[in-house]
């Protein structure tokens, strides 16, 4: 069930909102993946941040996808030296 509000949130760029051990976490979602141990995670643009985080989703609860404007993902471009 996450994997598809996930995979919707992904497809048509809305933000997500879930909580988090303890915590109310709202996130750009931009990839879900395995890490090498089986894991399942989401990566994702914390709200009000720079910052990619990954998140496991044997911690996440009380998943939301929220009716915000979209949003367009952040591509990082590195700084041009001369």
């Amino acid at each position: 069930m996450k994997t598809e509000l996930f995979k919707l949130a992904i497809n048509l760029r809305k933000r997500v909102k879930f909580l988090y051990g303890l915590k109310d976490i709202e996130i750009e979602p931009y990839y879900v993946t395995t890490k090498s141990d089986g894991k399942k995670v989401i990566f994702g643009k914390l709200k009000y941040s720079n910052e990619i985080r990954a998140f496991d989703y044997n911690k996440i609860a009380n998943l939301k996808v929220l009716d915000y404007a979209r949003f367009s993902p952040i591509i990082p471009i590195l700084p041009y030296f001369n």
